[in-house]
């Protein structure tokens, strides 16, 4: 049988390794983990996703506006480390498989390392550090979506 987290584990390895597969992109089965929530935490799952998109979104606005510290707070407060509890980390936490916790961690991680190097950016002028982290951060959103699916 092997061990209960091995498939989940072996996923995340390849989707963080990765382009997203083209028959993801295409639509058809794309093979994907699925994972089941309750209802209610289901849909407070992909409010959650939806306002990491809106969040990304904003921060990229402010970083083409020069806003370094508009993109850092965006960055930290919504998504890195001190976001988990707006979101209700906790509560979702329990359902996730391991290596999607593990994606979720060092994506808020990364957030909060983005939120740094974004400040920096304000002393600096040098936005490139800031924009390389960002890219960690959605790094960690394409190989979670690469690896896992929420069941409908």
């Amino acid at each position: 049988m092997g061990f209960p987290h091995a498939t989940s584990c072996i996923a995340v390895a390849i989707a963080a390794c990765s382009p997203i597969p083209s028959h993801v992109m295409e639509g058809h089965a794309d093979g994907r983990i699925a994972v089941e929530f309750p209802g209610a935490l289901r849909d407070h799952m992909l409010r959650n996703m939806r306002d990491h998109l809106d969040t990304l979104q904003r921060i990229e606005d402010a970083l083409a506006r020069g806003s370094y510290d508009e993109a850092a707070r965006l960055s930290e407060t919504r998504l890195g480390l001190t976001s988990l509890s707006l979101h209700g980390a906790h509560d979702v936490a329990p359902y996730m498989p391991e290596g999607m916790q593990a994606i979720g961690t060092e994506m808020h991680k990364a957030a909060s390392r983005f939120s740094i190097e974004a400040s920096s950016a304000g002393a600096t002028g040098d936005p490139r550090p800031a924009l390389r982290a960002l890219a960690l951060v959605m790094g960690q959103c394409v190989a979670c979506h690469a690896a896992y699916r929420l069941k409908p």
